[in-house]
């Protein structure tokens, strides 16, 4: 089973991303929306964490929360509008969000 885990909340104000981390299985993926977006912070620990798990990772981030916190999102990170949310709960079995 898939699950899409939803992270809203900056990664530098709790442990959240971390945790996630720990659970995301290879058929999983994370959406970066709000806040969360900052995990993508060149130069930072949440951004290193990301790229160590890039080789079973697939991450997403809310362009709309990209760009209204001016954040460039890497290559490897895919940038979905609010329709591309809304196919992403759709394509995954599950959705989790971190609240």
């Amino acid at each position: 089973m898939s699950t899409l885990h939803v992270l809203s909340h900056s990664p530098f104000s709790d442990s959240r991303l971390n945790s996630c981390l720990r659970l995301v299985g290879e058929h999983d993926a994370i959406l970066l929306c709000g806040d969360a977006t900052y995990s993508l912070t060149p130069a930072s620990a949440p951004l290193q964490a990301l790229e160590d798990r890039l080789g079973g990772l697939k991450l997403f981030a809310l362009e709309e929360d990209m760009q209204a916190r001016n954040i460039q999102a890497p290559a490897w990170a895919s940038q979905v509008d609010y329709a591309g949310f809304v196919d992403l709960t759709i394509r995954f079995d599950k959705v989790n969000s971190w609240l």
